[in-house]
């Protein structure tokens, strides 16, 4: 029943050879990425590496990842028992029987156990693929013809020990039911049937197991069983959601119009992805219509690096445009300026991809050295350079929400902390009403808080996340420069935005702020006893809570503004249906805000109509951008009698009133 080792040994050696050359050709073009200046800290990365890529903690965070969990911890325990298979197809003599039996018998059962729980797994996979694929194109051959394959591979195992067990030659047969299932099925045949059978099966196994190595893992999806490993090992330590900075140097190329402008982590990203879909399902652009796929971005990427990287490796330049040009490998302008930035891709995605800062990369291209981007953000652009703030009012408006309260301004050893009103809070008609909420609660609570006034400026996260990295660098340098001149350490913000801004990008800069959002300092206000109700509020009626994406998703703030509502109303607020991390975006994010919706249906009208199907009487929020796209939301469907809350005006409502 052993193949003959002559035939067999050339077979296996050219198959490892073709294996290593092929790995060789597509993973060493990552090394045309740029390096991104990220350390790899052993033990962080080996942690990270257990949780995500063995474990499976994203994979499993859905009902059918536990299916693709069985096949992964499958293939674990059946990996020693393939090593033994190859090499005893070589040289005959090396076998686990010459393991204790102790040993021996107990591992060829768990085998066999996981080869039934895989084939088993298969079938539901087959079944899941071909009548509810995660998205439309899952239905491609290429998955059809892994699971086959890894079902062949299975079956193989099966024939070959159940052949074993049929001519008495598997010690292990007690502890192996289903081979001995199929012995006990080829028990009406003769020694030499049995034999020739287990031949055939020998083989069986054999050829799906080297069509993996040469064939499925290097040119597959299925190349993610090495790349997510290593992909989880180098997972940033200072979260994705921060761009890195740029040069600004002479003879410079800004941002990423080419493959190998990319860093070599985004590379890897792309021969990581396994298109499990779960990124576009959760994307806000791409289930309203948009062109933006997060899947196809990262598969566009991969395209274009094998179609343009044999090139660059040798000194040419690539033929097959990153961005605007036609089919496969090349990304379209409308996906790259849909984007939201807000995230919810790289929290869905099990194998930790990044796809923002590689959609900014390419915004930073277009806006830096093709001046190519949307027409109406050039008035954004020219206000922010020119007065500091996205709709060009002059500096000295930035305190007009003050003229009925007395508010100081900051002043360094007197003042604890400084309130960053942001631009929304302080131009802004309906966010200016957040501000003075505000103002009242830090007032109430005793709290040393003041402002910087007509010298604050914005904190330039829009220009950032469109890509306009060249007046944000500017912008930044001269607020931390500000910063440390009036001797800041400690910031309020009612803008999730300047938060993850102020708190995040600025440490590129050296600079270490304690920054505290609204929500999180009006819940600690709270818990101290430094602000209490004298009873429940019940003006706000039903209240259901929208977490915003660079509150939530970005920075991990959920529990703050939920414990505020339920102290202010006796109740916990209604949950939406996607929320937390799986939040859905409001529209605004990304420097959406200043821009127009002009493909597929608009993001904040699927917000609102998620949220009016609880019926709610008070939608509580926390961020100014969230307060707008909702509040134009309910316009747009007239559904007046649904307010829209910022959670200082929650709690400014329950103090008036207690």
């Amino acid at each position: 029943m052993q193949p003959n080792a002559a035939i067999f040994t050339p077979i296996l050696i050219a198959s490892l050879l073709v294996f290593c050359w092929s790995m060789y050709r597509r993973l060493g073009l990552v090394a045309l990425g740029r390096p991104d200046g990220r350390g790899v800290n052993l033990l962080q990365g080996l942690r990270e590496m257990l949780l995500y890529a063995f474990a499976q903690k994203r994979v499993v965070s859905r009902p059918f990842g536990l299916n693709h969990l069985v096949i992964f911890w499958s293939f674990m325990i059946l990996l020693a028992a393939n090593i033994e298979f190859m090499l005893a197809g070589v040289f005959p003599s090396l076998s686990l029987e010459r393991l204790p039996a102790a040993i021996h018998i107990p591992f060829m059962g768990l085998c066999d156990l996981a080869s039934l729980a895989t084939l088993g797994a298969v079938g539901v996979a087959l079944v899941r693929r071909t009548l509810a694929p995660p998205y439309p194109e899952g239905r491609s051959l290429e998955a059809y013809a892994i699971l086959i394959l890894v079902a062949v591979h299975m079956l193989g195992f099966f024939g070959v020990n159940g052949a074993a067990i049929a001519l008495d030659r598997q010690a292990a047969a007690p502890a192996m039911p289903v081979s001995s299932a199929m012995a006990a099925m080829l028990g009406i045949l003769e020694s030499r049937q049995v034999e020739a059978f287990g031949l055939l099966a020998w083989w069986t196994h054999a050829v799906a197991l080297l069509a993996f190595i040469t064939v499925l893992i290097p040119y597959s999806k299925h190349l993610h069983v090495f790349t997510a490993v290593a992909n989880c090992f180098l997972r940033r330590p200072d979260g994705p959601s921060i761009p890195a900075r740029e040069a600004f140097e002479e003879g410079t190329a800004f941002g990423t119009g080419q493959a190998d402008r990319f860093s070599r982590a985004d590379l890897l990203d792309s021969f990581a992805c396994a298109k499990c879909g779960r990124c576009q399902e959760l994307c806000p652009a791409a289930t309203t219509g948009k062109p933006l796929n997060p899947r196809r971005l990262v598969e566009a990427i991969r395209l274009n690096l094998l179609a343009n990287g044999p090139l660059l490796k040798r000194g040419g330049a690539a033929t097959l445009p990153l961005i605007g040009g036609e089919g496969e490998g090349s990304v379209a302008e409308e996906a790259i300026w849909s984007c939201t930035s807000c995230g919810a891709c790289m929290a869905a995605c099990p194998v930790l991809i990044e796809h923002l800062p590689k959609v900014i990369g390419m915004r930073r291209h277009l806006v830096e050295m093709e001046a190519r981007f949307p027409e109406e953000l050039l008035n954004l652009f020219e206000n922010m350079e020119g007065r500091s703030n996205p709709w060009g009012i002059a500096p000295m408006e930035r305190t007009k929400w003050t003229s009925h309260m007395a508010v100081k301004p900051f002043e360094a050893g007197k003042t604890e902390y400084l309130l960053y009103v942001g631009c929304a809070g302080s131009f802004d008609s309906r966010s200016r009403q957040v501000t003075v909420a505000l103002a009242r609660i830090l007032d109430q609570a005793g709290v040393s808080w003041g402002i910087l006034g007509k010298d604050e400026t914005c904190c330039g996260d829009s220009l950032r996340r469109l890509g306009n990295e060249f007046v944000f660098d500017r912008m930044a340098r001269e607020n931390v420069a500000l910063f440390r001149e009036r001797g800041v350490t400690r910031v309020i913000t009612q803008c999730p935005h300047c938060f993850t801004t102020l708190r995040n990008d600025y440490r590129q800069y050296g600079l270490e702020l304690e920054v505290i959002p609204h929500a999180e300092f009006i819940q600690g206000l709270m818990a101290d006893g430094k602000l209490s109700l004298e009873g429940e509020y019940a003006g706000l009626g039903t209240v259901v809570f929208h977490d915003s994406c660079y509150l939530g998703r970005h920075n991990g703030v959920y529990e703050a503004p939920r414990e505020v509502i339920r102290r202010v109303t006796g109740e916990p607020a209604e949950e939406l249906g996607r929320n937390r991390e799986k939040s859905f975006c409001c529209g605004a994010g990304g420097g959406r805000m200043w821009m127009e919706e002009q493909l597929g249906s608009r993001i904040n009208h699927s917000r609102v109509d998620e949220a009016l199907r609880a019926a709610p009487d008070t939608i509580c929020v926390t961020c100014p951008y969230c307060m707008t796209m909702l509040e134009d939301g309910l316009k747009d469907r007239q559904a007046g009698e649904t307010r829209v809350r910022d959670i200082a005006e929650v709690v400014a409502e329950g103090l008036r009133f207690s």
